[in-house]
């Protein structure tokens, strides 16, 4: 596997993922937890198999639903889990990106803005548009506390038919162990609501 599958698809394989949703008063909206096979090749491509289920705010389980992720060894590819809103309507997408920097997303040694553009050919990932732009910035690196930990901002601008339909903000705070996997991640929107994603 090269870096940008192992910084990405290799950040999930065989570990569960459960992301908290709540306002801006920290009240639990709701909450998804993702079940991630291990990587399989399959004709050139890596594959991984994620099992989503979806909880209401009082976390009684509302629905449940596999994705097939798969991803070229030697291209870009999707950041699989960063932003999952996905939707169960659609059997299959395509997503293509391009990028400046994302196969580095956790050089710790040298933390650099993130520029990726996607493009999607469904509506699986609906909550985007069409396409979106992805601006990680004004990364630091935080050695103070007992986990590594990176601070930075995210700016997704959301287009549909070449018009801008959504823009997002947020301040984010990255957690990784030693062996630089993701253990935890908070992603704070302006008016101050904000979801968590815990990795085990």
């Amino acid at each position: 596997m090269n870096g940008q599958t192992e910084m990405l698809i290799g950040q999930i394989s065989g570990r569960t993922v459960a992301r908290e949703n709540f306002d801006e008063d920290g009240v639990l909206l709701n909450k998804q937890t993702f079940e991630a096979g291990k990587i399989i090749e399959k004709k050139g491509y890596y594959q991984i198999e994620v099992v989503t289920e979806l909880f209401d705010e009082e976390k009684k389980p509302t629905e449940k639903y596999t994705t097939t992720y798969r991803c070229k060894p030697d291209e870009t590819s999707i950041m699989v889990m960063a932003f999952p809103f996905a939707k169960p309507n659609s059997k299959e997408t395509e997503i293509n990106s391009s990028t400046k920097n994302f196969t580095k997303l956790y050089d710790l040694v040298n933390l650099k803005d993130i520029e990726l553009e996607m493009s999607f050919d469904s509506g699986l990932l609906n909550f985007f548009g069409s396409r979106s732009l992805i601006r990680i910035y004004d990364r630091q690196l935080n050695t103070d506390k007992a986990n590594i930990q990176i601070e930075s901002k995210i700016n997704i601008k959301a287009y549909a038919l070449g018009i801008r339909i959504k823009q997002l903000n947020y301040t984010v705070i990255e957690e990784l162990n030693n062996n630089n996997l993701l253990i935890f991640q908070k992603f704070t929107e302006v008016d101050g609501s904000y979801f968590t994603m815990t990795y085990n």
